[in-house]
């Protein structure tokens, strides 16, 4: 029989929101909070849940516009950022969850980072694979989205809709990694199915249409952690042609306990180094006393 800790679904009421997510661990242990990013839900975590729930106390959301949460059209929600965040923030508070770690990817990383300016005293330590905070880890993926914030039209949403196709979902999951047979596809599947849902692919252009409220929030996630200095690991897929490396090397300018890996993989790199990620975590907030 397998002693590996056992993930549960659940759900909860927080910010008029039916938040689900994924726990496992035991709940008086120290806990990581898993954020995940576009155009994914915490099932990218599947995998890396019960590792880490060896030591840790695990809880893994699906924002809203995500995976399983659900928004009631009554909430009449905006799909930002900011209220990401505060969702989020309700969200730990349902839970009763004082202090956690995070581990923050894509859309995942703002909005942790906003929470740990709301809260900076409730972070004990930072896990960014693929989760930028710095203008240094824009590559040229974000050019098209430079038009669209600018001039938000049919003909700029469109490489912005493409996206969520089917196309765009599987190469998302697939540019950069070495092995992209080794991906199973029901990952991006679920994603694509998810995030086309009816009236969803609006949604998603919102979103999108709202990341650009982030670059002015970068100096502020800079300073946060030049005055707080989290222990913070970057683990990084180097092929990532979304958030580039240099997005993970600048964590370094501003924190010196910041430490960063670069491995041979894309932007779910987890997908494709779920062994090598899930030992630089164990190890580093050992570490660190976390």
């Amino acid at each position: 029989m397998s002693s590996e800790p056992k993930t549960h679904v659940k759900t909860v009421k927080a910010d008029g929101v039916e938040v689900f997510y994924r726990e496992a661990g035991p709940a008086n242990a120290s806990t990581i909070l898993l954020l995940h990013g576009f155009p994914s839900s915490s099932f990218q975590y599947r995998n890396l849940i019960p590792i880490l729930a060896t030591k840790y106390h695990v809880i893994a959301p699906d924002l809203p516009g995500y995976g399983f949460t659900e928004v009631p059209d009554s909430r009449k929600y905006e799909y930002t950022f900011a209220s990401f965040a505060k969702t989020i923030g309700a969200f730990v508070d349902a839970l009763d969850i004082k202090t956690f770690a995070i581990y923050v990817f894509d859309y995942g990383a703002p909005t942790g980072f906003r929470l740990a300016l709301e809260r900076p005293q409730s972070i004990t330590a930072i896990i960014s694979q693929n989760g930028n905070a710095y203008e240094d880890g824009l590559g040229k993926f974000w050019d098209p989205a430079k038009v669209f914030w600018k001039d938000r039209t049919e003909k700029t949403s469109e490489p912005i809709a493409a996206l969520i196709t089917l196309k765009g979902v599987t190469w998302q999951y697939l540019n950069g990694a070495p092995h992209p047979e080794t991906v199973p596809p029901e990952a991006y599947n679920l994603d694509y199915y998810l995030v086309n849902r009816p009236g969803n692919p609006q949604i998603q252009l919102d979103v999108f249409w709202n990341y650009q409220t982030n670059l002015p929030e970068y100096p502020k996630f800079q300073e946060y952690f030049r005055k707080y200095q989290p222990p913070t690991l970057a683990i990084w897929g180097k092929y990532d042609e979304i958030f580039i490396p240099p997005g993970a090397e600048a964590y370094k300018r501003d924190n010196p306990k910041a430490e960063v890996k670069l491995l041979d993989g894309g932007h779910f790199t987890l997908e494709t180094h779920l062994d090598v990620i899930a030992t630089e975590i164990l190890a580093y907030l050992a570490k660190h006393n976390v």
